[in-house]
């Protein structure tokens, strides 16, 4: 990035209870679960610090104070961590949309600049947050820009196409999964007060129907991290 462009800051979200892994999200977020000896979170740590990331804001509500006190204040990985943390000062989890919308103040402190947004409980090794994508992102209309992955068995129908424009598509033929990971605008969440609980939705079908949400193929690795199996698979794997 240039002097005039800093690093985009990044946005893991940590938030949510991971129901369906159980009994292993009882005492531990599943963000902080392992996958070979490393919390499932540390490798997105380690590859935004590597790609120019300085500061990284994590939300947190289920078992919130685990995250401080495994990562610390993201020294170790050359990054500055800020907690956002909802439970604390909300009660529980804000769901996507609110959980930016709370972030809004750290992310993007002159209201303006793109940053990145990550699920801390997707696993995507060698996923680069390049930061030639985010100037261009920076330089361009769109108001998001998501990285879609072939369906995976258990999200067999998808959720956006891509356009020859490479715009996201509801009506195409082929749709692919939202890996979870993509590029925002402040100006997409500025209208959510923050504490607001608000879910992610809605908010993608608004930037697709005025032409601004942007889509791009990831063929690298990718899990989601969703239920003790995946977990165990990938903790098998070479």
């Amino acid at each position: 990035m240039t002097a005039s462009l800093p690093a985009p800051r990044a946005l893991i979200l940590a938030a949510g209870r991971g129901e369906r892994m159980r009994p292993l999200t009882d005492a531990t977020p599943k963000p902080l679960l392992t996958v070979h000896g490393q919390p499932l979170i540390a490798y997105h740590l380690a590859a935004l610090a590597a790609a120019g990331v300085r500061e990284v804001v994590i939300n947190t509500a289920w078992l919130e104070e685990q995250f401080p006190a495994v990562l610390g204040d993201g020294a170790r990985w050359g990054l500055k961590i800020h907690y956002s943390m909802e439970g604390r000062d909300h009660g529980g989890a804000l769901e996507t949309a609110g959980g930016i919308a709370k972030a809004l103040p750290w992310l993007a402190p002159r209201g303006e600049e793109p940053f990145w947004v990550v699920s801390g409980d997707v696993f995507l090794p060698g996923f680069p947050f390049a930061a030639t994508e985010a100037a261009a992102f920076s330089a361009g209309p769109h108001w998001a820009r998501l990285w879609l992955v072939p369906n995976a068995p258990h999200h067999p129908g998808g959720d956006f196409g891509i356009t020859p424009q490479g715009l996201a598509s509801r009506d195409a033929t082929e749709k692919f999964t939202w890996a979870s990971v993509g590029l925002f605008r402040p100006r997409l969440f500025a209208d959510i007060a923050p504490g607001t609980r608000l879910a992610l939705r809605p908010k993608l079908e608004a930037a697709l129907d005025a032409g601004r949400l942007a889509a791009s193929r990831w063929d690298g690795p990718w899990t989601d991290v969703g239920t003790v199996a995946r977990l165990d698979a990938l903790n098998a794997s070479a």
